[in-house]
């Protein structure tokens, strides 16, 4: 057994690694709302295919009338998080009753308030954005964004980036299969 144990530390193991759970802590202010066995309306946000885990996301949900999803100031929810050095990102939202919502995600990459290309940003469906489309800011369209939220729903948003002329996800988080 000492040899064992020696070997996971040669190798860069702890047991403290080994005994480590599998997924991180649900994150926000409402996690616990997004347990299994909560009644209350929620939507669990899998964020995958971060550039780098620094800077800030903010994860807004909107609600209403869909011709206004992602217009300033209409968002149901609002939460800041900073993204764990390591393991999966979920992000539990509270929605005020099931129906018909939307999810944005920004990464702010390096934590200056302001959007910039070296930002990514995610929607609910994942539609696909154009450069074009973050350059002028236009909406994806409702039917692409639209999640039908009963009890507790699951919703992964993949990540995009500005790439050489395009927006989308980066294939290191492709490939990984984030």
């Amino acid at each position: 057994m000492p040899k064992l144990i020696a070997g996971l530390i040669a190798s860069g193991l702890t047991l403290a690694t080994l005994a480590a759970p599998s997924s991180a802590a649900v994150l926000g202010p409402h996690a616990a709302d997004c347990a299994e066995d909560s009644a209350r309306p929620s939507i669990l946000v899998r964020v995958v295919g971060l550039k780098s885990r620094t800077g800030l996301l903010r994860l807004q949900s909107y609600g209403g009338s869909p011709d206004r999803y992602f217009d300033k100031g209409t968002y149901v929810e609002r939460i800041d998080v900073r993204p764990p050095a390591r393991g999966p990102i979920e992000v539990c939202m509270v929605v005020p009753q099931s129906g018909t919502y939307a999810i944005n995600v920004w990464q702010d990459v390096n934590g200056n308030g302001s959007k910039d290309f070296s930002d990514g940003l995610g929607f609910s469906g994942n539609p696909n954005v154009s450069l074009m489309d973050a350059v002028f800011k236009r909406k994806p369209s409702p039917g692409q964004v639209a999640v039908q939220v009963r009890g507790r729903t699951v919703v992964q948003v993949v990540m995009n980036y500005v790439q050489g002329g395009s927006v989308r996800p980066l294939a290191s988080a492709e490939a990984a299969g984030e």
